[in-house]
């Protein structure tokens, strides 16, 4: 076996749903004490990303207009960065090194099975020293 993402990646996951009240999904971040989450659908397909940053639009519309209001629908990330669980740990530190994002969710055909995150690669490269 290969060392790829699979082998790295986080499987106990922090999953929200597009119909959840932002403020819910906010407060799962923070008791999670996770900086986003993927957002999966009824049929577990992966249909965005809730951020931190994604929330700190929460709060600074909350500043302007009063009280936040809906779902995590209306305030994740669309358009979701993803990697195969076959990808290798070279391949996944050239796509960290090229991107802003600190996670990328790992995918199997559709199916989410995990997220990989800086930190995670940064292990990986310390194990196979």
């Amino acid at each position: 076996m290969g060392h790829c993402a699979r082998d790295y990646m986080a499987t106990k996951l922090i999953v929200l749903s597009p119909e959840l009240p932002i403020l819910h999904a906010m407060r799962i971040l923070l008791d999670g004490r996770v900086s986003g989450a993927p957002v999966v659908d009824a049929h577990g397909n992966l249909v965005g990303l809730l951020t931190q940053r994604d929330c700190l639009t929460v709060a600074y519309e909350a500043s302007y207009y009063g009280d936040p209001a809906g779902t995590v629908a209306d305030y994740m990330t669309r358009e979701v960065d993803s990697v195969r669980a076959e990808t290798s740990v070279v391949e996944l530190i050239g796509r960290f090194f090229r991107s802003t994002h600190r996670r990328f969710p790992v995918m199997e055909g559709n199916q989410l099975v995990g997220m990989i995150s800086r930190r995670d690669i940064l292990r990986a490269v310390l194990e196979l020293q």
